[in-house]
C-alpha cells in the first residue's frame, strides 16, 4: 500500500513545483478534463541535468510519451499518450499566433520562470518541456497541430522518480487554442511512496 506524502490541487493557470524524491511517484490528475499541464524536470541536486525532449525522442524513436517512457519513468497513464514537441506558450508566441491583443495574456513561460526562480533558476535554465494530456497530432507529411485534448475529468498520469527530481509545472493558462478546451481547469498533484 502506498503512503500519500503530498496532495495539492493546483488552481487553473497557476504554476507549481516540488521535489519528488527517489522512488516516489507523482500522480497528475486532470480534475476538470481537457487540461494541458506543461512540465519541466531537473535533477534536484544538479539542475544542469534536466529533461530533454530531443534526446528523449531520439532515444525512444517516438515523438509521444507513453507508459514505459523513461524520463522519470511513466509507470501508468489513463491517457494513451502525452506531447513532447508542442512546447510552452509565451506572451510572444501568443501575440504571433493569435494577434497582438493577446500579448498581455499570462502564459506558461512566465509561470515556469516565476516558479523556477523560487529554486534559484532563471531563463537560461528553461528548456524543452513535456505537455501532459496535450494532443499534438503529427500528420504523415510532418505537419502538427494543437487540437482538443484527449483527457477527461479524473484521468491521470503516474511518473516515478529514479533520482531526486525538481518538477516544475505550469497548469497551462492558454485560452486561444483548444489544448484546454478554451477553459483552463485545476489539476491535482499527489505524491506517494
Amino acid at each position: 500500500m502506498s503512503e500519500v506524502v503530498y496532495d495539492e490541487v493546483v488552481r487553473a493557470r497557476a504554476p507549481w513545483s516540488h521535489v519528488v524524491h527517489t522512488g516516489e511517484t507523482l500522480r497528475i490528475i486532470d480534475v476538470g478534463g481537457n487540461q494541458a499541464v506543461d512540465c519541466v524536470l531537473f535533477d534536484a541536486h544538479d539542475p544542469t541535468e534536466r529533461y530533454s525532449a530531443p534526446d528523449t525522442v531520439v532515444a525512444q524513436g517516438n515523438v509521444f510519451l507513453v507508459p514505459g517512457t523513461t524520463l522519470m519513468t511513466i509507470t501508468g497513464s489513463a491517457v494513451d499518450r502525452h506531447d513532447t514537441i508542442g512546447g510552452a506558450c509565451s506572451k510572444e508566441s501568443n501575440a504571433l499566433r493569435y494577434g497582438f491583443h493577446t500579448v498581455a495574456q499570462h502564459a506558461c513561460v512566465e509561470n515556469f520562470l516565476h516558479e523556477m526562480g523560487l529554486h534559484g533558476l532563471g531563463a537560461r535554465d528553461l528548456q524543452s518541456n513535456i505537455n501532459w494530456f496535450m494532443n499534438v497530432p503529427v500528420d504523415p507529411d510532418g505537419t502538427l497541430g494543437i487540437v482538443d485534448g484527449i483527457s477527461a475529468p479524473g484521468l491521470w498520469v503516474d511518473v516515478r522518480a529514479e533520482r531526486d527530481v525538481l518538477v516544475v509545472v505550469s497548469n497551462c493558462p492558454q485560452v486561444n487554442n483548444p489544448c484546454n478546451g478554451f477553459d483552463p481547469t485545476p489539476v491535482r498533484m499527489v505524491i506517494t511512496r
